[in-house]
């Protein structure tokens, strides 16, 4: 959740800048929730190739437990880019 929440920082920054005029925490405001977006996005894309790698593996050795796991995990990753 530490992405969702520089987003959201970022966020009310862009906002209060509206009110200030202030360039500078435009500018940070922006770069906050840009990064915060990128590594939600990321992490997510990576739990999500993880969970496709374990469901392969789980379907090719027979492991329904893995599968399982890998069909959670690419879930997870799926919400997690959602935001």
């Amino acid at each position: 959740m530490p992405g969702r929440m520089d987003e959201i920082k970022g966020s009310v920054k862009e906002k209060v800048v509206r009110a200030t005029g202030d360039e500078r925490m435009r500018v940070e405001g922006e770069d906050q929730r840009m990064a915060g977006k990128m590594g939600r996005e990321v992490g997510g894309a990576v739990d999500q190739v993880k969970g496709n790698v374990k469901m392969g593996v789980g379907k090719a050795v027979g492991n329904k437990r893995l599968h399982a796991e890998g069909q959670i995990d690419d879930v997870k990753g799926a919400v997690r880019r959602a935001g």
